[in-house]
C-alpha cells in the first residue's frame, strides 16, 4: 500500500465520529464487567491486585 494513502487511512480513521449507540454499548458493559468482576473476587485476591496496583503506581 503506497504510504500516503497508508497515512491517509489512519487519520480518517483517527478523527470519525464513533457510532453513540456502540460507545453506549461499551460504556455499560465496562461498567457491569467491573462491578461482576469485584463480586465473584475473594477478599484476599481484591488484597493482592490492590497492592501489585500500589506497587506499580509507586515504583515509577
Amino acid at each position: 500500500m503506497d504510504i500516503n494513502k497508508l497515512a491517509h487511512k489512519i487519520t480518517k480513521k483517527a478523527t470519525e465520529e464513533k457510532n453513540p449507540a456502540a460507545v453506549a454499548l461499551g460504556r455499560l458493559g465496562g461498567l457491569v464487567g467491573g462491578h461482576a468482576r469485584a463480586k465473584k473476587l475473594s477478599a484476599k485476591r481484591k488484597k493482592e491486585i490492590a497492592e501489585k496496583a500500589a506497587k506499580a503506581r509507586w515504583s515509577k
